[in-house]
């Protein structure tokens, strides 16, 4: 683990939001979606399953893509936005079955402010230890997504989907294209 499990989860679980909107596409198009998002990504806490939350959890992903966008003194002035926004006041908590981890909301709050003040918080890491860099977007010319580099070698090109194996096979049937027969 490079960083802090809660900040690992934080940093995940943003870049899957942000990738729940495209130009073609809407990852979270009711509350069901919003249910199993819920859930894939160990959110715990208050959940409304209403459109209410629906559209404020949606409201969410544009300011949160602008972290992958900009440079570190525009994510800082991002990440204090939510957390101000948000009466972020952190707390070491210990719930669920996980060990201490950092909570700058309360359970109870709405789950777009968690889930933003949770972003914040990751990104707050990367910032002070100055890995922004493994922000990225799919290096995929036809995708849009973002994603977060956890790996130690800093080697991460691809978004979870199946962007990577598309390059492979593309970069496999160009090689073979050139070779002579």
């Amino acid at each position: 683990m490079l960083f802090a499990h809660d900040t690992e989860c934080g940093l995940t679980a943003a870049a899957a939001l942000v990738n729940t909107a495209g130009p073609d596409r809407e990852g979270l198009p009711d509350v069901a979606a919003l249910d199993g998002f819920f859930t894939t990504h160990g959110w715990s806490g208050r959940h409304e399953h209403t459109e209410v939350e629906l559209r404020q959890v949606r409201a969410l992903r544009p300011r949160l893509r602008r972290i992958w966008d900009t440079d570190t003194d525009g994510v800082v002035e991002i990440v204090n936005t939510l957390l101000r926004e948000s009466h972020a006041l952190p707390q070491l908590i210990r719930h669920d079955d996980e060990p201490y981890h950092l909570h700058a909301v309360p359970r109870d709050a709405p789950l777009a402010t968690r889930m933003a003040v949770e972003a914040a918080m990751a990104v707050a890491d990367l910032v002070r230890m100055n890995e922004l860099s493994r922000l990225r977007h799919c290096a995929h010319p036809d995708c849009d997504d973002v994603l977060v580099d956890l790996s130690k070698n800093r080697s991460r090109r691809f978004c979870d989907g199946s962007c990577g194996n598309r390059a492979a096979v593309s970069a496999y049937r160009a090689r073979r294209a050139a070779s002579p027969s």
